[in-house]
């Protein structure tokens, strides 16, 4: 058995020490894919946002975001994007501040945050994962199987990270401390995996350093920080706020 691969191999689950293993034997290098993961996360009302925040998303102009975007229970003074940086709808329950293109509609979007809440602790209350405190919370340079994973303290992605499963596979990454994705480095889908599929259930602040690029649905407690330059398919719905800077979020594809 070949050395790197038995290093490599500290603080996997058997499960995941598998997945690696047969991985370096297929063509291409790419993972084995092992099984197909827990249940998707229910997102409800909020399923449409490639934004949603309770307190606010601030921006750096010219970012752009491709789906809806909403705040609530915050009034609309604190969603500071403009209309030409948002190809899909803007909710906010009142009239204020400066964006004419916004659609004032507390009701639904009451809604959409109570189904964000239930996603996170819907998340956040999966049992029996597949992976424990997997790298010690580095998981950067890894390529990940579907699988509930969960980490009792913060999770560092320092590089390149590789989803690897098929179309209806899904991952949920419980993490109860903070998020954060080193500057320039790539979270990559292979062999089908969808980015609707995979869900990030942080506890703390989520930072993505700059110019770096994020795949999944961010289900956050405290503040989403998305720093310059950087691009993310998928959602980031938060019960706090949203930091944007000159950023790409576009929705993921059904």
């Amino acid at each position: 058995m070949r050395k790197d691969i038995m290093n490599k191999s500290k603080g996997y689950s058997k499960k995941m020490f598998l997945a690696v293993l047969l991985g370096t034997f297929v063509a291409g290098g790419a993972s084995a894919q092992v099984g197909s993961g827990p249940m998707p996360v229910d997102l409800g009302n909020a399923d449409t946002f490639a934004i949603l925040s309770q307190t606010g998303i601030t921006n750096v102009y010219r970012s752009a975001i491709v789906g809806d975007v909403g705040t609530s229970p915050i009034t609309g003074a604190a969603l500071l994007l403009t209309c030409g940086e948002v190809s899909g709808k803007v909710f906010t329950v009142d009239a204020a501040g400066p964006l004419p293109c916004a659609w004032t509609d507390a009701t639904s979007l009451t809604a959409a945050v109570g189904d964000m809440g239930f996603a996170y602790n819907d998340a956040a209350g999966r049992l029996f994962p597949d992976y424990s405190e997997l790298g010690a919370g580095e998981i950067g340079g890894l390529t990940l199987p579907p699988g509930l994973y969960n980490w009792i303290s913060g999770l560092l992605i320092s590089s390149d990270v590789t989803l690897s499963g098929g179309p209806d596979d899904v991952w949920i990454f419980q993490v109860a401390g903070t998020l954060n994705q080193a500057n320039a480095t790539r979270v990559t889908l292979a062999n089908g995996a969808l980015a609707k599929n995979i869900f990030w259930q942080v506890a703390g602040a989520v930072t993505l350093g700059t110019n770096s690029h994020f795949e999944g649905v961010v289900l956050g407690k405290t503040m989403i920080a998305v720093n310059t330059g950087t691009s993310v398919t998928g959602r980031l719905l938060t019960q706090t706020a949203v930091t944007l800077q000159m950023n790409a979020i576009t929705e993921p594809a059904e």
